[in-house]
Parts: C-alpha cells; structure tokens; sequence
C-alpha cells in the first residue's frame, strides 16, 4: 500500500525552527507536484505549500517568507523548513500530492508552538 510518512514535528519556542520530512513510497514521486497540509485544532485542513514536479514553488499568506518547501527526487521525499514559528502554526502537518489528492493521508507530524 502506498504511504506517506511525515516526520520531525515537536514542541518549539515561539521563534524557533523545525524541518519537516516525508516519504512516499508510491510510484511516479518524480511526476508528482507535492503539497505540504495542515490542520489546527477546530479547523479544515489546509494546503500551505506547493512545489511543482519542476521545482517551482507557492506558499499560502500565511507562511509566506517563513516556510520553505524543497523535494529530493533521489529519495522520493518532501520537506519543509520553517522558521520564525508563531503559535498561530500549531497544527498536524500532512504532505500529499498537490492540488489534487492522490494519496492516501498518513498520519501526519504534530508541530506544537509554544512557550
């Protein structure tokens, strides 16, 4: 069964950094443009990050200038750094093909913002 596995979520400091990662074990990663999602607490889930097959790159508002998204086509994997968190980024963050689903959701990784 195809998965993705996210990982390197955790407690931070208001301020502080965190780089996430997941791996897909599906097939055809390569021709996949990949999103990175998240859901707060009381809220739809939400696509904050985008990078295309070719590398190009879109971020919601919200993350605009905090958040990077990279993809390592080698390792069939997806990351996103993130810096200057703030509480309002305390969410289960998801990866998946983007803008249509195409996967099966994983478990998703806990980032937690707080002091």
């Amino acid at each position: 069964q195809v998965q993705l596995v996210e990982s390197g979520g955790g407690l931070v400091q208001p301020g502080g950094s965190l780089r996430l990662s997941c791996v897909d074990s599906g097939r055809n990663f390569v021709m996949n443009d990949m999103g990175w999602y998240r859901q707060a607490p009381g809220k739809e889930r939400e696509l904050i990050a985008g990078i295309t097959s070719g590398g190009s790159t879109n971020y919601a508002d919200s993350v605009k200038g905090r958040f990077t998204i990279s993809r390592d086509n080698t390792k069939n994997s997806v990351h996103l750094q993130m810096i200057s968190l703030k509480p309002g980024d305390t969410a289960i963050y998801y990866c998946n093909t983007y803008p249509r689903i195409f996967r099966v959701w994983g478990q998703g990784t806990q980032v937690t913002v707080s002091s």
